[in-house]
C-alpha cells in the first residue's frame, strides 16, 4: 500500500525554501504509485508533535507552483530541537504515532545541522519502533554552513543581497564623505562561520572598491589593529566600508555583541555588532559613522534572488524525493561542484552521519593574511552562486503573492503538549 509523506521546513527560513517545498510536493504528484498526500507540519515540527497537518493535496497546482516566488516559509517553521535520543525517546514515539496514524511513510525535513540530527534520528527509531519510515533532510540555510555539500540553498540569494546592499550603501557613502558620515557599518549573519559577510567582497570591481573591512567569526577580533585599519582606508580613499559578522568573537573567545537570551537550540541570541563597533568608532576615534543590520531583509529578499540558487532549491527538493521512493533513509541530497573554470554541479545523495551537527567554517585558505579580507580564492568560489536573476512576477510596483488554502488534516489522536 503507497504511504503518504510529511514534509516541514525548521529553522530560520530562506527566499528560496517555498521552491524546494513546490519542487518536492510537484515531484511527488508524478509518482501516485508510491506517494500519496503530501501533508505539511504547521510549524514545522511543530506540526508533527501536535498533529497540526495541512494537507497540500487541496492547493491548485497553480497556487503550488506559485510558491517559489514566496519568501519566507509558506507552511510555518520554528526551532525546537527534540531531546537527546538516548536520554527520552517521548517526542520521537509521538512522531511516529502521528506518522502511523496518518499512513506516513516519507519524512522530509527541510533545515540546517540541527534539523539533519533530528531527521537522522527519526529514521533509526523508526526502525527501532517497526515502522519504517524513510527520511530525508533536505538543505537550507544562508549561513552556508552545512558540511559535504558544497553550498547551501539559500545562501546563494542572500550573499547576493549582501554584496549588492554593500555596493550601493558604499556609493552613498562615498557620496558623503567629504562633510559627512566617514565610516559606514554593515552587520549580517553568520554565527560562527563568515561565509554571508565574506560574500560582501563580491561587490567589488577592483581592489579599492568597497567594503574596506571584513570582520568574520574565524579571525580573533584585535581591537587596535582594527583601528587602525579604519585610519588607513580612510586616508585612501576618504571613506571606510565594513561588513561584520554577528558571531566576531574577541581574545576570551566571548561573542562581541552577546546576550543572556538564548534560543530552543540553546544558542546564544546574538545581534549587536554594528552598534558596538559604532561606539568603539565613535569613543576612539572620533569619526562620525552610521551602522544597519540586515538582519531579516537578507534572507527574505526574493525580489533579488539568485537563479542558481533557485535552481539548487528545487534540485534537492525532486532529488529527495527520488531517493525516498529508492527507499533510502538517513541521506540528504547535497549539491556537488563540478571542476573545470566553467560552473557545474549535480546533485548526489550524503550519509547524514557526516552532516548532522557538523558545521562548516570559511576555509583558512580563503582569509586574508591580516584577517581582514577574504582572497581571490574566496571570490572564485562564491561568484557563481549569485549568478543569474529570477525575479517574481509583480502587481501595483511589488511582487504578487498568491495565497494558499492551507486546509487542516483531520486530527485522529489526543493532545499532544509541547
Amino acid at each position: 500500500m503507497k504511504k503518504n509523506a510529511f514534509y516541514a521546513q525548521s529553522g530560520g527560513v530562506t527566499s528560496v525554501i517555498n521552491a524546494t517545498a513546490s519542487a518536492l510536493i510537484l515531484e511527488a504528484k508524478k509518482h501516485k504509485t508510491k506517494i500519496g498526500k503530501v501533508y505539511a507540519g504547521k510549524n514545522g515540527i511543530l506540526g508533527a508533535l501536535r498533529e497540526d497537518l495541512i494537507d497540500t493535496s487541496k492547493e491548485s497546482i497553480s497556487a503550488i507552483k506559485s510558491l517559489k516566488e514566496r519568501p519566507g516559509g509558506v507552511f510555518g517553521s520554528c526551532r525546537l530541537k527534540l531531546k537527546d535520543l538516548n536520554k527520552n525517546k517521548k517526542e520521537y514515539k509521538r512522531l511516529v504515532e502521528v506518522f502511523k496514524a496518518h499512513n506516513i511513510g516519507y519524512f522530509f525535513y527541510n533545515g540546517g545541522n540541527d534539523s539533519a540530527d533530528t531527521a537522522y534520528k527519526v529514521s533509526q527509531i523508526s526502525k527501532e519502533l517497526d515502522y519504517p519510515i524513510n527520511c530525508i533532510a533536505i538543505p537550507k540555510t544562508v549561513d552556508n554552513d552545512l558540511a559535504v555539500t558544497d553550498c547551501c540553498p539559500g545562501f546563494g540569494s542572500a550573499a547576493k543581497y549582501i554584496a549588492t546592499s554593500t555596493l550601493e550603501a558604499s556609493l552613498d557613502v562615498e557620496s558623503m564623505s567629504e562633510t559627512s558620515t566617514k565610516v559606514f557599518i554593515l552587520e549580517v549573519m553568520g554565527r560562527h562561520a563568515g561565509w554571508m559577510a565574506a560574500s560582501s567582497a563580491l561587490a567589488r570591481s577592483s581592489n579599492n572598491d568597497a567594503p574596506h573591512i571584513i570582520l568574520l567569526p574565524e579571525v580573533v577580533f584585535n581591537q587596535q589593529k582594527f583601528l587602525n585599519k579604519i585610519k588607513s582606508a580612510i586616508k585612501k580613499n576618504g571613506f571606510c566600508v565594513i561588513v561584520a559578522s554577528e558571531g566576531v568573537k574577541n581574545a576570551k573567545g566571548n561573542f562581541l555583541a552577546e546576550s543572556d537570551t538564548r534560543d530552543s537550540f540553546g544558542h546564544t541570541q546574538l545581534g549587536g555588532v554594528a552598534p558596538y563597533l559604532s561606539s568603539l568608532i565613535t569613543k576612539k576615534l572620533k569619526l562620525k559613522n552610521h551602522w544597519s543590520v540586515s538582519d531579516y531583509l537578507q534572507r527574505s529578499a526574493r525580489h533579488i534572488a539568485s537563479k542558481t540558487d533557485l535552481q539548487h532549491a528545487e534540485a534537492v527538493g525532486i532529488h529527495a524525493v527520488k531517493y525516498a521512493i529508492k527507499g533510502m533513509n538517513g541521506v540528504m541530497p547535497v549539491i556537488i561542484r563540478g571542476k573545470g573554470p566553467r560552473y557545474t554541479w549535480k546533485i548526489q545523495p550524503a550519509s547524514l552521519l557526516k552532516i548532522a551537527n557538523v558545521e562548516k567554517k570559511l576555509p583558512k585558505s580563503f582569509i586574508s593574511k591580516d584577517g581582514f579580507n577574504v582572497n581571490l580564492k574566496a571570490v572564485r568560489y562564491l561568484q557563481p552562486l549569485i549568478i543569474g536573476e529570477a525575479y517574481p512576477k509583480f502587481c501595483n510596483g511589488i511582487p504578487k503573492l498568491e495565497k494558499l488554502k492551507l486546509v487542516n488534516v483531520k486530527k485522529k489522536l489526543s493532545k499532544w503538549e509541547v
